[in-house]
C-alpha cells in the first residue's frame, strides 16, 4: 500500500519550515536589537551605486559643453537600464529628454538642499565620515514608476559658485534591476544554505525511509506466509532493535507454523493405517452379516469412506504446504494438463470445455498445477454442473500466463470471495456432506500456485457464476 504523504517528504518540509522560523526569528532580533530595517539594508546598496554615478556625472559634465550633456546622460542611462534627467533646483530641465515630473519630485528639487556658499568655506577637510548628500525616493506617476533625486554641484567655467542641480532617476522596476538589487549574492547564500541543509538532512531521511521501507517489505511479506526474510541489524538505534525483533519474530513464525503443518502431515498420516485396517474389516463385516442388521454395517462403511476422503485431504493440503525447501519450477504446457484434468475430472453430468492456446507454457511445478486445475474442476462440478458449461481457459499477459475456471453456478457471497481459500473453511450452503468437502480443495490450490511463484483469485461473474483466476509468471523469451 502506497502511502499518502511519504515520510521524506514529511522530514523535508518539517526541516523547510524550521528553515523559515529561524529565519524569521533572527530578521525580529536584528530589527530589535539593531534598528535595522531590512528594506533599509537591502536599499543601501542601491543608494550607494546611484550617490557614485551622480557624482561621476557632477566631474564629467563641467568638462563638456552644455549641448552633450544630453548625450552623455543617454550613455549613463543605456549602461544602467534607467532613464535620467538634469533640473537645477529652480526646476529647469537642463539635459534628458523632456519629461513632466510628477508633483512630490518638482516640489523636493525646488527645495535648496545644499548648504550655502560661506558654510562650505568655513568648513575645513573631508566631509564627516558617514554624511551624503540628501536622496529623495519614492513612487509616483500613472502608471506608477520609481523616482529617485541627488543633488549635485556643478562647477562651470562660467560660473564662480556651482550650480546646484538635481539628478533625477527614473527606472521602472526595482527587484529585477541587477544596478539596483544584485540577486547573485543573495542566490549564492541561499544556495549554499540548501546545499549545507542537504547535507545535514539528507543522511538521515535516506537512513530512515531506507530502514523504514525495508521493514515494510519485511511485514509484508510475514503476512503473506513467506518467512525466510533477514533485515539488516547494522543501524545501533530503536530502528535497529525493530529490525532484530522483526527477524525474531519471523523465525518464531516460521518455526510454529513449520511445525504445525508437520504435526497435522503426521497426525493425517498415522490415521491411514488404522482407517484402511476398519475398512477392511467393515468390508468382511458386511459379507457375514444378516440382512437386517446389514443397513448398519453399510452406514458404518460410509462414514469410514467419508473419514478416509477427509483423511486424504489432510494429507495433500499438508504435502502442498510443507512441500520441498525450494520447489523445482519448470516450462509447463497449460493445454496438455488442462486435457488430463477433463479426462479425470469429466462427468457424464458435466461439460467442461477448454479455451487455450496448444504452444501455450507457464514456469510451474507440474504436479502443482495439475492438483489445482483439478481441485477448481472437481469444485465446479459438485457445485455448477447443472448450470451449464464449465470453462478451462487462459490469456497470455506480459509477464504472466492467467489460467481460469469459469462455470454457471450460483457464485459466492462478495464477503466469502477471500474466505474460501482459507482451510476448512465451508460456505452456509455447502456445509451438507452430500453436498460440500472437508473445505481443503481451495486452500491446497493457493498452497500449490505460491509454491510455483503465482497468485490465485475467485469473482463473481454477471449475471451468475463464479471465475478462478490463476496468474503465474510466463516463460522468459529467449
Amino acid at each position: 500500500m502506497t502511502p499518502r504523504h511519504s515520510l521524506s517528504l514529511k522530514i523535508s518540509l518539517l526541516a523547510f519550515l524550521n528553515f523559515v522560523l529561524l529565519a524569521i526569528v533572527l530578521y525580529v532580533f536584528v530589527r530589535v536589537q539593531f534598528r535595522l530595517d531590512l528594506g533599509s539594508v537591502l536599499f543601501t546598496p542601491a543608494r550607494d551605486r546611484m550617490l557614485s554615478v551622480s557624482r561621476l556625472l557632477a566631474l564629467q559634465l563641467p568638462e563638456e559643453p552644455s549641448s552633450k550633456w544630453t548625450d552623455s546622460l543617454a550613455q549613463y542611462s543605456s549602461n544602467y537600464g534607467v532613464q535620467l534627467y538634469l533640473f537645477s533646483n529652480r526646476d529647469r530641465q537642463l539635459a534628458g529628454p523632456a519629461v513632466e515630473l510628477p508633483r512630490e519630485v518638482s516640489d523636493w528639487i525646488a527645495r535648496d538642499s545644499f548648504p550655502h556658499h560661506h558654510e562650505q568655506e568655513h568648513r575645513p577637510g573631508p566631509p564627516p565620515i558617514g554624511s551624503h548628500p540628501p536622496l529623495f525616493f519614492t513612487r509616483a506617476g500613472q502608471p506608477p514608476e520609481f523616482w529617485a533625486g541627488i543633488p549635485i554641484p556643478l562647477w562651470t567655467q562660467n560660473h564662480a559658485d556651482p550650480l546646484h542641480c538635481t539628478v533625477v532617476w527614473r527606472f521602472a522596476a526595482f527587484w529585477t534591476n541587477p544596478f539596483f538589487f544584485d540577486y547573485r549574492p543573495w542566490l549564492a547564500v541561499l544556495l549554499a544554505i540548501i546545499a549545507v541543509s542537504v547535507a545535514c538532512w539528507f543522511p538521515l531521511i535516506r537512513g530512515l525511509t531506507r530502514t523504514i521501507t525495508q521493514m515494510t517489505r519485511a511485514t509484508g511479506q510475514i503476512a503473506e506466509g513467506h518467512f525466510e526474510i533477514a533485515l539488516s541489524t547494522r543501524r545501533r538505534d530503536e530502528l535497529g532493535q525493530l529490525s532484530e525483533s522483526i527477524n525474531r519474530m519471523a523465525q518464531r513464525l516460521s518455526q510454529y507454523v513449520h511445525g504445525q503443518r508437520r504435526f497435522l502431515s503426521d497426525i493425517a498420516h498415522e490415521l491411514c493405517s488404522p482407517v484402511a485396517r476398519m475398512q477392511v474389516a467393515v468390508g468382511i463385516l458386511e459379507q457375514r452379516t444378516e440382512e437386517r442388521a446389514l443397513a448398519y454395517v453399510k452406514d458404518v462403511g460410509e462414514e469410514l469412506t467419508h473419514m478416509s476422503g477427509l483423511i486424504n485431504e489432510l494429507l495433500s493440503f499438508s504435502k502442498a504446504q510443507i512441500g520441498p525447501a525450494k520447489t523445482e519450477l519448470a516450462k509447463v504446457n497449460v493445454a496438455e494438463v488442462a486435457r488430463r484434468v477433463v479426462e479425470r475430472e469429466g462427468s457424464p453430468d458435466a461439460r467442461i470445455e477448454t479455451a487455450i492456446d496448444e504452444g501455450l507454457q507457464v514456469v510451474a511445478q507440474p504436479d502443482y498445477l495439475y492438483r489445482s486445475l483439478a481441485n477448481l474442476v472437481r469444485n465446479a462440478v459438485r457445485y455448477a454442473a447443472s448450470g451449464g458449461p464449465i470453462l478451462i481457459s487462459a490469456s497470455n499477459g506480459k509477464s504472466t500466463v492467467s489460467i481460469a475456471v469459469t462455470d454457471h453456478g450460483p457464485g459466492l457471497p462478495e464477503e466469502e470471495l477471500e474466505n474460501v481459500f482459507k482451510p476448512f473453511y465451508r460456505p452456509e450452503f455447502a456445509r451438507q456432506r452430500d453436498t460440500g468437502g472437508a473445505g481443503l480443495g481451495l486452500a491446497i490450490v493457493r498452497s500449490c500456485v505460491e509454491a510455483c511463484g503465482g497468485v490465485v483469485a475467485c469473482r463473481n461473474l454477471v449475471p451468475h457464476g463464479l471465475a478462478v483466476e490463476i496468474q503465474l509468471p510466463a516463460p522468459e523469451l529467449p
